[in-house]
């Protein structure tokens, strides 16, 4: 279908939406032409179009990302429900949430992303490298950046430009400082510079080994994540106060929690698992209980007072342990923070006096999503599955989602197609 066959500015927003919906459901359906010219033209074509697309899309984003529309939904932030209801990988959501953000102060980029001539690589390229810079440098990064586009840099080549793109500002305005040789030291082993600054505080930059930079991300990475939908911070300020938080010894000493059966200690065959379903063989768990503690999780009586009741209001620390292992994310489908840093949540809500703090009677959820069930009760529906866990599922809005536009969920997302009655209270 060309422009010439439909009056395509007479047609609002959401009836284009439907028409190009309609007709990349009909191109997926088709074969692709025998003639591999053919083939050449039209997909250089259908890639210009897609990152017209992108354009749209990116404005889409970013006004709903503005109006927070998504904490009506019960998501958390915007890029949690690029995630969970668009089905994006979290490298595509922040990419295509930094372009949504970013291209009010990109109106050149803009511009040549929604004329087609611009590629959505170098569009999210450039929006990505100037997330930290302000207005002023803003400007002069996106010239820059464009410029190197125009003498033939790959998206690649453009992207690495980026990563020192103060570097670039400076060097254009003649107030770069001399090289440091630190930077120099290769890639076989870690180091670390750290420079004071004159009110006291620190630069650190520096580099990390394959093996040194898993340690820092197993470390870091559970602790910078959000902490809610109030948490404006980016990524990188998150990981600044994760460091903070582990330096000062703030955060819980790092624990691997393997769940076997007593028989498996023993001699058995039955294999153990990690919390989060990971197998481990039988002989393998057996070394690892050689060099590590044993305790003891016990489901109920015995030593570890799991059934408390009415009388006790907060989880214990043996309970909480029970939880973590197993949950390993949040019980609210969909949700990612790891268990581990998670709230002890009260399925059906213990100030109603309907669900004792008893091991059997508690989920773990992050701190937003327990606010959000409190708040919204009769927005979730709980389940519970044969081996004893929760799973939260988020009904959504049931008004204003615009005329004739579908409120379920898609097609591959964890919520069932209908949702039966709320039977559940927040804690």
């Amino acid at each position: 279908m060309c422009s010439s066959e439909i009056d395509a500015a007479s047609m609002s927003t959401s009836q284009l939406v439907d028409a190009a919906a309609s007709i990349a459901a009909e191109l997926a359906r088709r074969e692709a032409p025998t003639s591999p010219a053919a083939c050449m033209t039209h997909a250089e074509t259908l890639a210009r179009a897609t990152d017209q697309h992108e354009a749209t899309l990116a404005a889409l984003i970013g006004r709903v990302d503005a109006s927070g529309e998504t904490r009506r939904w019960g998501l958390p932030s915007t890029r949690a429900w690029l995630r969970t209801r668009l089905g994006m990988r979290e490298a595509r959501a922040k990419e295509r949430l930094h372009l949504a953000r970013q291209r009010h102060r990109l109106p050149e980029v803009t511009r040549r992303l929604v004329e087609g001539v611009l590629p959505y690589g170098y569009a999210s390229t450039i929006s990505a490298a100037v997330a930290r810079l302000n207005d002023t440098d803003c400007t002069a990064a996106e010239q820059i950046l464009l410029d190197l586009i125009g003498q033939g840099f790959s998206a690649g080549k453009v992207a690495a430009f980026g990563n020192r793109i103060t570097d670039l500002i400076a060097e254009r305005d003649g107030t770069q400082q001399p090289p440091d040789a630190d930077t120099r030291r290769g890639y076989d082993h870690s180091w670390i510079d750290s420079t004071r600054s004159l009110d006291g505080g620190r630069y650190i930059k520096g580099w990390l080994t394959a093996e040194d930079a898993a340690i820092f991300d197993g470390t870091l990475a559970p602790l910078a994540k959000p902490a809610g939908t109030d948490d404006h911070r980016d990524l990188s300020e998150r990981t600044a106060a994760a460091l903070t938080t582990v330096l000062s010894g703030g955060h819980k000493a790092t624990r691997v929690t393997v769940i076997c059966d007593l028989d498996t200690l023993t001699g058995a065959t039955t294999p153990a698992r990690l919390t989060d379903g990971t197998p481990i063989p039988a002989a393998q768990a057996r070394r690892i209980a050689l060099n590590a503690g044993v305790s003891p999780l016990l489901l109920g009586g015995g030593n570890t007072p799991l059934y408390l009741g009415h009388r006790v209001r907060f989880a214990t620390a043996p309970q909480r342990q029970v939880l973590e292992t197993l949950y390993a994310t949040c019980a609210v489908a969909g949700c990612e923070v790891p268990g581990t840093l998670c709230e002890v949540d009260h399925v059906h809500g213990w100030a109603l006096g309907r669900s004792p703090t008893d091991i059997d009677k508690l989920a773990l959820t992050c701190g937003w999503h327990n606010r959000y069930k409190h708040t919204h009760p009769h927005h979730l529906h709980i389940t519970k599955a044969p081996d004893g866990r929760y799973t939260y599922r988020l009904h959504p809005p049931r008004t204003g989602a615009g005329p004739g536009r579908a409120t379920g969920p898609p097609p591959w997302g964890n919520t069932p197609a209908s949702h039966p009655p709320p039977t559940s209270q927040a804690a």
